[in-house]
């Protein structure tokens, strides 16, 4: 009986090192730089509530859904380009602080396929796909920040090799933190590619609780 208990005390001591452990990797939110460009991996409408927590966050921000290294390059305003058929662009930074040309020290993905939205801005899954990469590799090249975020949960999941899981594929092992929805990450996909790569991992119930971890983020 006594043998038992002391087995069951240091189980029941490992379950709870696992509980602090797990929840020490939920706290462990990176810090990140202004200026931010908002763009979105897949052209799904997740980029728009990327978009209002930023909002939400007081964070100003500039956004485009298909910007190509070229356009990366000419930093906040984004060359002062403008919206177009299949081409947004919006520009909330404080241009006070950071001027027109100042290059963006964070960037983040809202990753979510959506043929209707890559077909409207003349993209197919393959060439998304290869535009995802030039941008990270400009990125890493640029010590650009990375935050990858998946708030659109099963809908925007899918089998290995999908649309959806292509998206993943492109950004978030590159990314230097990661942010996602209970509901995206029920088979613990982005936990395994977070332990695998090292990287930080904030898993929450709702978009509305990403507001204060982004406010973590940039303070």
């Amino acid at each position: 009986m006594r043998i038992s208990r002391i087995v069951l005390a240091f189980a029941f001591g490992l379950f709870l090192l696992g509980i602090f452990s797990f929840a020490a990797a939920q706290a462990q939110i990176p810090k990140a730089k202004l200026p931010v460009l908002s763009t979105s991996a897949g052209q799904s409408n997740d980029v728009n509530t990327m978009n209002v927590i930023l909002e939400e966050a007081g964070i100003g921000y500039d956004y485009c859904d298909v910007p190509d290294v070229d356009l990366m390059k000419s930093g906040v305003g984004l060359g002062d380009r403008e919206s177009g058929a299949g081409f947004h662009v919006e520009v909330y930074t404080d241009l006070a602080k950071f001027p027109k040309g100042t290059p963006y020290k964070t960037v983040i993905f809202a990753i979510g396929a959506s043929l209707k939205g890559m077909g409207a801005s003349g993209l197919t899954v393959d060439s998304e796909e290869a535009r995802l990469r030039k941008i990270i590799e400009f990125c890493k090249q640029n010590k650009i920040f990375i935050i990858s975020v998946h708030v659109g949960g099963t809908a925007l999941r899918g089998a290995p090799g999908s649309d959806n899981e292509r998206m993943i594929d492109a950004v978030a092992p590159a990314s230097d933190y990661l942010i996602v929805a209970k509901d995206s990450n029920k088979d613990k996909r982005f936990h395994k590619i977070a332990e695998s790569r090292k990287i930080p991992l904030t898993e929450v119930e709702n978009a509305l609780e990403i507001v204060d971890i982004i406010k973590q983020v940039f303070q």
